[in-house]
């Protein structure tokens, strides 16, 4: 993984992640570090709760990797509405899901002092209300930003019936 990286400051929000040196467009940037949990460990300790920043990276249908405890710097990285960088689950070839890991890759070359940022791809099956919006606000700065890190849930194809 890089060594190009460093935590610092950041317009987006709070602390941030900043390139040292250039990162090329396909390069392993870092990898998302934390305690391993089951969602329902995680649910029990935060479900419901603000406490301000919660480091949480589903993993899988069975585990989340919790950066809160045990996290590296990759915690730090803000979302972005025009990201520079990607999150890739990568299953282990076991199947076995405690061994699936999260790397943080570049998707476009990123200049010396450039903030990487990803898609946090945060979905819900409800309406957005006012205050999700509000407490997940996005302030990314991106001519595409929509104001806030929460999408609606994919819609699925209906599969037009010809009679």
């Amino acid at each position: 993984m890089s060594s190009k990286i460093v935590q610092r400051n950041s317009k987006i929000h709070g602390q941030g992640v900043f390139a040292t040196a250039p990162i090329k467009k396909g390069e392993d940037v870092i990898e998302y570090k934390g305690k391993l949990r089951t969602h329902e460990e995680v649910d029990e300790e935060y479900g419901g709760k603000d406490t301000g920043h919660t480091f949480l990276f589903i993993l899988n249908d069975t585990y989340v990797i919790d950066a809160n405890i045990g996290g590296n710097v990759a915690r730090w990285l803000n979302h972005g509405c025009a990201p520079n960088c990607q999150a890739f689950v990568i299953e282990d070839e076991s199947g076995d899901p405690r061994k699936d890991k999260v790397v943080i890759e570049a998707i476009r070359n990123i200049k010396t002092g450039e903030e990487l940022t990803y898609d946090y791809d945060i979905r819900i099956e409800e309406p957005i209300t006012a205050e999700e919006r509000h407490l997940w606000a996005c302030r990314c700065g991106a001519p595409n930003c929509n104001g806030t890190m929460i999408k609606p849930a994919k819609r699925k194809k209906s599969k037009a019936v010809l009679a």
